[in-house]
């Protein structure tokens, strides 16, 4: 074999041992968003916090959580209550992702669909405050950033947008544009126990029209994903 040949078979076997490795990256994301879904439908919520970053940030309504102690307060809106609820449905599904590798596979990029169902049974429903709906439809966007530490992959940045919270029966085409089912902070901690460490504008929901900013550029054309829209446009 000439080596000629012999470099050309070393440099493909390189080039699919970093396809793997990346491929490898792919799926270790996907289990990491999906093991978030499955353990926010059960409340196991010690176990979310262990999904992020020491120095993650986490934006939710109005909200900027830091580090792992802001994940602690993030998901500490149960005072206390930690695993499966009796009579209390959570189902949060997490679809179309699309998940980018850095080249030097020390960070990467992901984004998903949110869809949530919630639902309180009737037996329950004396237990459950009056405002909140007894149940619920959820939709938005995720658009993260995951970080290898040490190397396993952990959630660096978590960006949830909802699009819309419709009560089950009316559907969302009668939804506010404000959620149903979760409040702006209006505070930050510590003189909110449980509050981010930072506020920023209040985000609007369905029926208001917005893009959430891609991190990926159009896979045809190569330029930004909703490049066309009037500057100023909500995205």
């Amino acid at each position: 074999m000439s080596l000629e040949r012999i470099a050309a078979l070393e440099q493909a076997v390189a080039e699919l041992s970093r396809e793997l490795a990346r491929q490898q990256d792919i799926q270790a994301i996907q289990k990491l968003q999906a093991t978030y879904g499955y353990c926010m439908d059960k409340w196991l919520f010690d176990d979310i916090v262990d999904l992020f970053a020491e120095d993650a940030t986490m934006f939710f309504m109005d909200g900027v959580f830091k580090g792992r102690d802001g994940a602690r307060r993030l998901y500490g809106w149960t005072q206390g209550l930690k695993g499966p609820q009796h009579g209390i449905l959570g189902e949060h599904m997490f679809m179309q992702g699309v998940v980018d590798i850095a080249p030097d596979r020390s960070k990467a990029w992901g984004r998903w669909r949110c869809f949530l169902l919630c639902a309180v049974h009737a037996s329950r429903k004396e237990q459950y405050p009056a405002e909140y709906p007894a149940q619920f439809w959820e939709g938005g966007v995720n658009e993260n950033e995951y970080v290898r530490e040490n190397g396993v992959w952990k959630f660096k940045t978590l960006r949830y947008r909802i699009t819309y919270q419709a009560d089950f029966a009316a559907g969302p085409a009668t939804s506010p544009p404000e959620p149903i089912m979760a409040h702006n902070f209006g505070g930050i901690y510590p003189e909110l126990p449980l509050g981010p460490d930072e506020l920023r504008a209040p985000q609007p929901q369905w029926p208001n029209a917005f893009v959430m900013p891609f991190h990926y550029a159009h896979p045809v054309t190569g330029r930004a994903i909703g490049a066309g829209l009037e500057a100023g446009a909500p995205r």
